[in-house]
């Protein structure tokens, strides 16, 4: 099975595209730019959703549900929204087909919507629409929602998890009665992600502030975390963003303070997509297929049984159910294996691509012996050893296996994280070592503009907590007082 890779080496893009088939993780759809998540990708993503949720109702936010469609005028609003979303909208005009007689099922011009309904891109117009009929005062602030849902965006070009035209998030939408509470929370939310890509993801990020040309659409300030694929591509993981008072101003959204003065609310969203699937294959696998950290693996450890004949498969069943009864007793998902219509070394091949990340070998030896053959995903390494306090020993190697991918992806970005201090040096970095660029830039959307055009690379963010330095911009030679983080990105 895993044979069927193309390495990576040779054709990144076409092994990630093999790796999601073939690890069972999804596939297209019928309709054009949309995707099937099959139930194995599905289970993984169902494990970031309880982590994250769990997370989310921790800080204080409960869950909720807006509609589907949103009233086309709803979005025009507010403009710099509607600019930022007018290309990838789907736009429903009719509400019924009918037959014209001879078979062909048409749209019936009878039934056409008396306004046109957008299906959501994302739901801020909606939800603050909402909102005014939920505040009047400073009493019912702040509002801490956040939504599971689907969200369309009519992409051109596709590609499973990262960029598909319909896709699964999560989007917190929050309201405040101060800058500095609203500014909290969205500082807040990023750590929660980025605590969430580090610790379950074993994903190293950059905390960061976008510049204004990478702003979400309709934001005063947008925080992201940025991770480094093995391609040297940045890959964005999450944003969080500080909305200010443009969507209550623009849906008339005010609440009476302590004083008794009236004011507008102040607003953040915040989200995080299937796009997790995408960074957690591209950073972590390898030629043999999926590597998956521990926390987030659907089934921890498989044991695969290496029978002859029946009566031995018995024997072996009996060890093994022991030895999952520990496992599970310790949280860990466990899978037996014993399947007659697959080899066993097929069976080791399969988990191999579906990253499991420890596999469990018991054979007639090991059963005279007190042995099993140990086997771990992340360095395709085995031995045998002793069956006495296996379960010990199981679980302390899933925290090393998780710290140890972490450790990996760490040194990765460390050392393809390269400072630049003229043009030419930036230009050669990016085509000859990709990765994250730090270079001096002198501020402006145009200089922005002009790299982004000539090397197709974009300001991932300027680095929280930056350190200032003196520079000069590396396009235009103008002061600057800190680096910012250059990528190639997805």
């Amino acid at each position: 099975m895993s044979k069927g890779l193309t390495s990576r080496a040779e054709d990144y893009s076409q092994w990630y595209n093999e790796l999601v088939a073939k690890a069972d993780l999804a596939e297209h759809s019928a309709v054009r730019g949309c995707m099937v998540i099959k139930p194995y990708g599905y289970s993984i993503w169902e494990k970031m959703q309880s982590v994250l949720d769990q997370k989310f109702k921790e800080t204080g936010h409960s869950n909720a549900y807006f509609p589907l469609f949103i009233p086309k005028s709803f979005f025009s609003k507010e403009a710099s929204h509607v600019d930022g979303f007018a290309t990838e909208c789907a736009v429903v005009t009719h509400y019924r087909l009918k037959n014209d007689g001879t078979g062909n099922i048409i749209v019936d011009e009878e039934a056409k919507l008396e306004e046109e309904l957008i299906v959501r891109p994302t739901s801020e117009t909606i939800i603050w629409n909402t909102y005014k009929g939920w505040i009047q005062s400073y009493r019912d602030l702040p509002i801490l929602v956040n939504q599971w849902a689907n969200v369309v965006r009519w992409e051109m070009r596709t590609r499973l998890f990262l960029r598909t035209a319909e896709f699964l998030w999560q989007e917190g939408h929050t309201a405040h009665a101060t800058r500095e509470e609203a500014v909290e929370e969205t500082e807040k939310m990023l750590e929660v992600y980025a605590d969430f890509a580090e610790n379950w993801l074993a994903l190293p990020v950059v905390r960061g502030k976008k510049t204004a040309n990478e702003r979400f659409a309709g934001a005063l300030d947008t925080y992201c975390i940025e991770a480094l694929m093995q391609d040297g591509k940045a890959l964005q993981a999450g944003t969080s963003h500080f909305l200010g008072q443009n969507f209550a101003k623009a849906f008339d959204v005010k609440f009476t303070s302590k004083e008794g003065k009236q004011e507008f609310v102040w607003a953040t969203s915040w989200g995080v997509s299937t796009r997790l699937m995408g960074a957690l294959i591209m950073a972590h696998s390898d030629d043999a297929g999926l590597v998956l950290p521990p926390k987030l693996a659907p089934i921890q450890v498989v044991i695969v049984p290496i029978n002859k004949g029946e009566e031995e498969l018995a024997r072996i069943t009996v060890v093994a159910d022991d030895i999952i009864a520990q496992l599970k007793a310790k949280g860990i998902s466990v899978k037996y294996d014993d399947r007659d219509t697959q080899r066993p070394g097929f069976k080791f091949a399969e988990y191999e691509m579906k990253g499991v990340p420890v596999r469990l070998a018991i054979g007639g030896r090991d059963l005279d012996n007190n042995t099993i053959e140990v086997a771990r995903r992340d360095t395709r390494t085995k031995e045998t050893m002793s069956r006495d306090n296996i379960a010990d020993v199981v679980e302390s190697l899933l925290e090393e296996i998780q710290n140890n991918i972490y450790q990996k992806a760490h040194r990765f970005k460390e050392e393809n994280t390269t400072k630049v201090d003229t043009y030419e040096e930036f230009k050669r970095v990016l085509d000859e070592k990709p990765g994250f660029v730090a270079a001096h830039w002198d501020g402006t959307s145009e200089t922005e503009q002009r790299i982004k055009e000539e090397t197709k690379a974009t300001i991932r963010c300027i680095p929280l907590n930056n350190e200032q330095e003196e520079g000069v911009c590396i396009l235009t030679g103008k002061p600057s007082t800190q680096r910012v983080l250059f990528a190639r990105a997805y």
